[in-house]
């Protein structure tokens, strides 16, 4: 685990990539360009959003691909109009944000670096899946441009489809509005948030037993710090700073074998965390961060996963991926569905110990299977060699390597992990140690938390 203001140990610990000189030289261009249409802006009639709130600042954002990992999606969404996403110079490209909820929208508003989206829709989706086109242009120029958009939609992206310049599209600021107060009323998935006492300490934390009828609330376990409860007796937990921290489920019983855990690392004035699949299945687990200003984000696994039986769910698994992967789910079955790296059979004299070797080694990576999966070994130091190899990327130019559209098409490939990120809320999973390269895990972070809800499933 890492300290009290970074991400846990899942997440690697990097440094942002230097711009190359062609970036910084946008980066420039991109300044004045902005300085000139806050000029414009300064001087035009603005028009009338006096009703609007912005949704977007702060929330979850991916994109089909960055330029480098210092123009991530966030940077679009993060308030800083010094700070930006890039992408690859390709078409087409998107970035998406996730506002936590349907909401009604009223606006876009684009603050674009010098590589701008000549051609673009702004469109809109509930599930990230299927899209509703709300706004198209053919003929932009760029600068910032507030757009009128009409609908409805948890998820917004723009999606360019012809770029100005020959670099990749950028944008200092992605931002949507929408009246606010208007959201879907809270599903009963998550339920109501109205009883949630304020935390004296960091973080108030409510478990919720989302067991479809499998276990009551007297065999629903939570365990911290030494305290080890049902959520009859205490479904609330005042969670203090800490770091390197793990909060464990357990059904059944207090040392059930049926159990998972989410990790965290909280500070006084900040939450960061995940679920995880880097070991291993044990339970359906979803946690919802909620912050004191308005910042909310789900991730875990998706409604579809947690309605259905245990049962159905390792026989989806099991019909999903390939015949290496398929043991998976009888290891330790019924309790676990355990990653790859720790199977007999893809380890040293197993008989899927050669998976990756062809592979891997096409792209001078001289690496066993496991330390592949386990991001292991020479892999430690290189998430984003690891990444490649587990997505099956690694062969791609490098601005390819982060699109989401490009995973797991061919095998050798993680299809453990794929498994996990296509039943995930968003699409977010932590399939194996690097899995947070191109911002695909299920990690969240906010300042000044609230609260956090931790669905528990079976």
């Amino acid at each position: 685990m890492q300290t009290l203001t970074s991400a846990p140990s899942r997440r690697a610990t990097r440094g942002p990539a230097l711009a190359p000189a062609t970036a910084r030289a946008r980066t420039a261009l991109g300044l004045v360009a902005v300085l000139l249409a806050a000029l414009v802006t300064a001087l035009t009639p603005a028009p009338a959003h006096a009703a609007d709130q912005l949704l977007s600042q702060g929330r979850p954002a991916t994109a089909s691909s960055v330029e480098s990992g210092a123009f991530s999606a966030a940077a679009a969404v993060d308030g800083d109009p010094g700070t930006r996403w890039s992408s690859a110079f390709a078409d087409p490209q998107w970035i998406q944000v996730d506002l936590g909820s349907v909401q009604q929208l009223t606006r876009a508003s684009l603050t674009w670096e010098a590589a701008y989206a000549k051609a673009f829709q702004i469109q809109t989706s509930t599930d990230a899946r299927n899209w509703t086109t709300v706004y198209s242009a053919t003929t932009a120029t760029g600068g910032t441009q507030s757009l009128g958009i009409t609908g409805s939609g948890r998820y917004v992206r723009l999606y360019g489809t012809a770029r100005a310049t020959p670099y990749g599209y950028s944008l200092w600021e992605f931002q949507i509005y929408g009246p606010g107060g208007t959201t879907t009323p809270p599903d009963d998935f998550w339920g109501s948030t109205s009883d949630i006492p304020p935390a004296a300490n960091a973080v108030e934390v409510k478990i919720l037993n989302r067991t479809n009828g499998k276990y009551p609330d007297s065999q629903v376990y939570w365990s911290f710090n030494g305290q080890v409860h049902s959520i009859a007796e205490q479904p609330y937990l005042d969670m203090p700073a800490n770091s390197a921290g793990r909060m464990y489920f357990h059904l059944g019983s207090p040392d059930s074998p049926y159990y998972d855990f989410i990790e965290f690392t909280v500070g006084n004035n900040v939450f960061n965390g995940n679920t995880t699949r880097v070991d291993a299945f044990g339970l359906k687990l979803a946690m919802r961060l909620h912050a004191k200003d308005g910042y909310d984000a789900e991730v875990g696994e998706n409604r579809q996963t947690f309605a259905e039986d245990r049962a159905t769910t390792f026989q989806r698994f099991t019909d999903a991926v390939p015949d290496q992967f398929k043991v998976l789910a009888r290891t330790q079955a019924p309790y676990r569905i355990i990653a790859p790296g720790s199977d007999p059979s893809f380890r040293a004299g197993g008989a899927n110990a050669g998976y990756f070797t062809a592979y891997a080694q096409s792209v001078g990576v001289n690496a066993a299977t496991s330390d592949i999966f386990g991001c292991a070994a020479s892999l430690a130091g290189n998430p984003a060699m690891c990444a490649a190899l587990n997505r099956h990327v690694a062969t791609l130019p490098a601005s390819q390597q982060g699109d989401p559209a490009q995973f797991y098409k061919a095998a050798p490939g993680n299809y453990y992990a794929k498994f996990w990120h296509d039943n995930a809320i968003g699409h977010l999973a932590y399939g194996f140690p690097y899995d947070d390269v191109a911002n695909q895990s299920s990690f969240v972070s906010h300042g000044n938390p609230q609260w956090l809800m931790v669905a528990v499933g079976w």
